[in-house]
């Protein structure tokens, strides 16, 4: 921008002489005005001294000094010209010292229209006000001007940006244009940040046109601007053809381009261009450290965050609040809270930002009791806790379900008037819910005067969340009439109350009414819905549904992955789970563990043992969930040897088991007959281990006793259980009683079992066999007769196969399926291909066959 020009200065001292007097009084009147321009000359030199005097304080921000200066030459009775006042509202401008230039203007207005209507000095009084942000006086002046220019534009239009009425100083931009006044380098940048603001992507690059036809590309403050705008507008390639065709840059266009990447989600392509900036030799500021922070915490990657921090030591940067608040997020999101500690320790001065980020870092990585000190500490520091403060403690109330800190955290809200906030408010329902207080939650809500969209959420959220549809739908539809419109927030959270209710065709029904009126689900609804049909049962719905999800074009995530490859293990689909797994593939989603885990245990429970082992040998790192799904794997195929190895391996490598882990070993033995094997574990697991054991447990000891036939073992056992066994402990050993021929206590368990299942069909069935095993007919005879009083049917044999989607069933004695023909000739060629091995087919005429 061009300086604002100076007007000439009025030699107010000059007298002027007219050529009257006789040629006798030429020789008095030439040495008379040669005195008079001697005294002149001193005067003008006295006047630029005092200027340039005043003129260095207002520079070195002295301010007061320079008025004193003013004062003084007004009462050696000297003219002030506009200059002066100019370069002491410059001062004020620089100091943003906004009284001591209100009184500068009133001794303006004492001067009279000479120096209030003078171009140079309204538009100085025009600046001062708009970069003290006096709106409406710098409004008035501004409209009040006798003619407007450039500087005066520039000063409004600036104005207008600082205060956020960016539509404002967009018009001004255009406006100034369409009165013929070209805007320029200064005024560009604001215009360009008004668009970012805005995100006018549009209007933003026709400013770039203009730029390019007026030459200002060449303008390194242009050009940063421009970088900048298309970042905070998303437009990265932009951004980067700009700074690419920069033939100079400075440190701000490295920044702008490091931030832009970041703010995007960039950060591979942050890191990129700071190790460019470093090779071009460019010095980092604490912007570029701090952004470079940001992207190495965002990515998760320690090694590239430590580098930064040397470079900040190295470079000599502060560790003011900008910088070591960076770093403390870097160090927190990387998990190393010992380092964040240093970083926190080594600050001098730290603001709330900087404690807040230290208790989130303890929150984050669950470590209750130090963020609660630090809370402390931050208090006797005489540091009021704010609205993130506030948050942090009722997250970590939420995490850990500690209600009592949760309910000082809203004392100290209410105490402190921030219960209105909604934020707060909503943290504090979010709490209750967490903390199984849902009657608190609602009176916290009730109570809440202004109801936000989050808000509202936050409540149907936690209704949903306890499975409570009804009340989750009830708030869905009031906030409706109280004139909140729901996002797609809300009905996530409705979709969700559904499905934890088991209301599969509810759920249903909202994801299409959500799409009806124009609500697009996210990844979230697709996920939620994906995750509920699969839990429910409904396996074929969600793999049809994850079709439709790929089909808008929105990529899965591992949870999409992990419920649909558990769809494929409930309707038992080995060709949908390969196809899934070439899903996984193709997508690189293999490296997550969980995804892995799900893919051994479908692969184990469809039938294909060696498919899940192969899987399993392709996973370097193993954590517990993996080698328990894959004990159980084992076990489901009978294979304990494997199961025993893969137990013990855990161990050699650090893992503890837990209660999964020894259900899978003892189902093993069970299945094999490991009796010694099974009985070792089971000691092991309560003294070794220190797990204690379940019904499931025990349930696996007493049937490995029972198949071995140590009957006596089973019943000591279940007399020492800290608990009453259930139907599928009796039931078991009813099973080895048949076996045995142990009549008598075979009807001492079927007493019990008919008790706890009086109407299970399945109790009779067992205790009429054992009765037949050992020829007691007259008590088959009467089990059968009070089978039919009490209208119970034996449940047929049954089995069944897939092929494609349709699932075959196949009862015992039924011939109603439309290609039985074939299948029982089938049957008999493996019937003769047994007797041809050796195997003749066990028929045990002594059991009951009840129809």
């Amino acid at each position: 921008m061009a300086s604002l020009p100076l007007p000439t200065t009025p030699k107010s001292h000059l007298t002027r002489f007219k050529s009257t007097t006789t040629r006798k009084s030429c020789n008095f009147a030439t040495t008379h005005l040669t005195k008079i321009h001697e005294s002149e000359k001193k005067i003008e030199i006295l006047y630029k001294s005092y200027f340039h005097h005043i003129s260095s304080l207002c520079k070195e921000g002295r301010i007061h000094e320079a008025v004193d200066v003013l004062t003084e030459m007004g009462l050696e009775n000297f003219r002030i010209g506009p200059e002066i006042y100019g370069e002491l509202l410059q001062g004020c401008v620089n100091e943003r010292a906004l009284f001591t230039g209100q009184q500068i203007h009133a001794r303006i207005l004492k001067n009279g229209g000479f120096f209030s209507k003078n171009e140079y000095i309204e538009t100085k009084l025009v600046i001062f006000y708009s970069k003290c942000d006096f709106l409406e006086v710098a409004i008035d002046l501004f409209h009040r001007l006798c003619k407007q220019n450039v500087f005066s534009w520039a000063a409004m239009i600036g104005l207008h940006c600082r205060i956020g009425s960016n539509e404002k100083a967009l018009l001004g931009f255009c406006e100034m244009h369409e009165n013929g006044f070209f805007p320029d380098n200064f005024v560009v940048p604001n215009a360009l940040k008004a668009c970012s603001s805005l995100q006018l992507i549009g209007f933003g690059r026709g400013i770039h046109g203009y730029v390019l036809k007026m030459g200002y590309d060449c303008c390194v403050f242009v050009s940063c601007s421009l970088i900048d705008m298309y970042g905070k507008c998303g437009v990265l390639e932009d951004a980067r053809k700009v700074f690419d065709a920069m033939l100079e840059r400075n440190v701000v266009a490295w920044n702008s381009m490091i931030v832009g990447y970041v703010q995007n989600g960039l950060n591979e392509e942050a890191m990129e261009v700071f190790y460019d900036m470093r090779l071009q030799g460019i010095e980092p500021t604490r912007v570029t450290v701090s952004s470079f922070l940001s992207a190495s915490a965002n990515s998760r990657v320690l090694e590239e965050g430590v580098q930064g921090h040397a470079i900040a030591l190295l470079s000599g940067l502060e560790l003011d609040n900008i910088l070591g608040s960076s770093l403390i997020n870097f160090y927190s999101k990387v998990g190393s809270v010992e380092d964040a500690e240093l970083v926190f320790s080594r600050m001098v001065e730290k603001d709330v930002v900087t404690w807040n980020l230290l208790i989130s870092c303890y929150v984050q990585n669950k470590q209750i009791e130090k963020a609660l000190d630090l809370c402390c500490e931050m208090r006797s520091k005489n540091l009021r806790f704010d609205l993130v403060t506030l948050s942090s403690l009722l997250s970590t109330s939420a995490d850990s379900s500690n209600i009592k800190l949760g309910k000082a955290a809203h004392c100290y809200c209410i105490r402190n008037n921030l219960e209105s906030d909604v934020v707060v408010a909503s943290s504090i329902v979010d709490m209750y819910t967490k903390c199984e207080r849902i009657d608190y939650a609602r009176q916290v809500f009730n109570t809440t005067v202004q109801r936000d969209i989050v808000s509202w959420n936050t409540l149907i959220a936690a209704y949903a969340d306890l499975g409570m549809s009804g009340e989750a739908l009830k708030f869905f539809y009031q906030m409706q009439l109280e004139g909140v419109p729901p996002n797609v927030v809300s009905w996530n959270s409705v979709i969700l109350g559904f499905l934890r209710n088991g209301q599969v065709n509810e759920a249903i029904e909202m994801f299409s009414e959500m799409q009806s009126i124009g609500v697009q689900p996210n990844l979230i609804t697709w996920t939620t819905l994906i995750s509920g049909l699969s839990q429910n049962g409904y396996g074929y719905e969600a793999i049809l549904l994850f079709q439709q999800m790929q089909e808008v074009g929105i990529q899965p995530n591992t949870v999409n992955i992990v419920s649909l490859l558990l769809a494929c293990t409930n309707i038992v689909s080995l060709r949908y789970g390969k196809a899934i797994h070439g899903h996984i593939i193709r997508r690189e989603l293999f490296l997550s563990r969980s995804i892995a885990t799900s893919l051994v245990d479908m692969y184990a429970k469809s039938g294909n043992i060696n498919l899940a082992k192969k899987v399993s040998d392709m996973i370097s790192s193993k954590e517990l969930p993996f080698y328990n799904v894959m004990i159980s794997g084992y076990a489901l195929h009978g294979h304990a040897a494997e199961a025993l190895e893969l137990f013990k391996q855990m161990q050699r490598e650090g893992l503890k088991p837990d209660s999964i882990t020894f259900t899978g070993v003892l189902s093993a033995c069970s299945h094999a007959g490991l009796v010694d094997e099974g009985l070792s574990v089971f000691a092991d697991m309560v003294s070794l281990h220190h797990v204690t054991p379940s019904m499931e447990h025990y349930g696996c000891v007493v049937s490995l006793l029972s198949r071995c036939g140590s009957l006596d073992g089973a019943v000591k056992l279940i007399l020492t259980m800290p608990f009453e066994p259930d139907a599928h402990i009796f039931g078991s050993l009813l099973a080895a009683c048949r076996e045995n021929q142990e009549i008598e206590l075979g009807e001492y368990l079927s007493a019990h079992l008919l008790k706890l299942e009086p109407n299970n069909s399945a109790n009779y069935v067992a205790l009429s066999n054992t009765y037949a095993a050992a020829g007691r007919w007259d008590e088959v005879s009467k089990l059968r007769d009070l089978m039919k009083e009490k209208g119970l049917r034996k449940n047929p044999g049954c089995s069944w196969i897939q092929t494609e989607r349709k699932l075959h069933v196949f009862v015992a004695g039924d011939k109603s399926h439309p290609q039985t023909e074939v299948i029982y000739k089938t049957l008999a060629w493996l019937e003769k291909e047994m007797r041809f091995m050796g195997y003749p087919p066990l028929v045990n005429n002594a059991e009951i066959s009840c129809s």
